[in-house]
């Protein structure tokens, strides 16, 4: 099968399995730690811990952002330590865009909530309902893997998602290029670009990093926010 084929075979066996039979919470909570504890591998310091042919240190252009920024050694750092045991979680159930950080917002500088909520939710049903060739697709799971594997990066994880569906969907050279792109972008290339998805549109792969950037901002905003709350009570 081609990759375009055997991804839509997985999207299609994933939702049969989810009809048949469910993941317990257990099962849930060991997958999350599981993917957790392997996107700290994915890249560190422009290292790829995946095989040579996952690896694009080779291309990485060397930029200077320095002059852009007030402090040059600001930047993405891992939430945890690789070999740590007991990596930590922010539960999402415990503090929700939805629930809390939404009118949190919008109590500290007015309407500014319903903007970005109308910009998260925008980007996260953003589709042509097509997959390359393949017209009338329901790319739901797709997008919600892409977005929760974000989040999950960030330690943030969702109860009720299977994150077994992270780990079917999304193949090593994508995980590569997510964390790259959402932690590190200015070591992002156009040869980490065109190694995933190499058959589908220009348009649904912008699709893509929108839909990142969003996941990113949406994590980093929970972080903050849960902050704030937590200084205020």
């Amino acid at each position: 099968l081609s990759e375009l084929e055997a991804l839509m075979e997985r999207m299609k066996r994933l939702q049969e399995d989810k009809e048949d039979e469910e993941a317990s919470q257990e099962e849930m909570a060991t997958r999350f730690e599981k993917e957790k504890k392997e996107s700290l591998l994915v890249i560190s310091g422009g290292i790829c811990a995946f095989p040579a042919q996952f690896s694009f240190d080779d291309e990485i252009v060397s930029t200077d952002v320095s002059r852009y920024v007030e402090d040059p050694g600001f930047g993405y750092k891992d939430f945890a330590r690789r070999g740590e045991d007991h990596l930590p979680t922010f539960r999402a159930q415990d503090y929700t865009w939805e629930n809390h950080g939404f009118s949190l917002v919008n109590r500290l500088y007015s309407d500014i909530g319903h903007l970005l909520d109308e910009k998260f939710r925008m980007v996260y049903n953003l589709t042509y309902n097509t997959m390359a060739t393949h017209e009338d697709v329901d790319t739901t799971t797709l997008r919600r893997a892409l977005f929760n594997y974000v989040h999950c990066m960030y330690g943030i994880r969702y109860d009720d998602y299977d994150y077994g569906e992270v780990n079917q969907l999304l193949e090593r050279s994508l995980k590569v290029y997510i964390k790259t792109v959402t932690c590190y972008p200015e070591r992002t290339t156009k040869r980490m670009y065109d190694s995933y998805w190499r058959q589908f549109k220009h348009s649904e792969k912008v699709h893509v990093n929108l839909l990142l950037m969003e996941a990113r901002m949406q994590a980093e905003l929970l972080y903050a926010l849960r902050a704030i709350t937590r200084h205020l009570t």
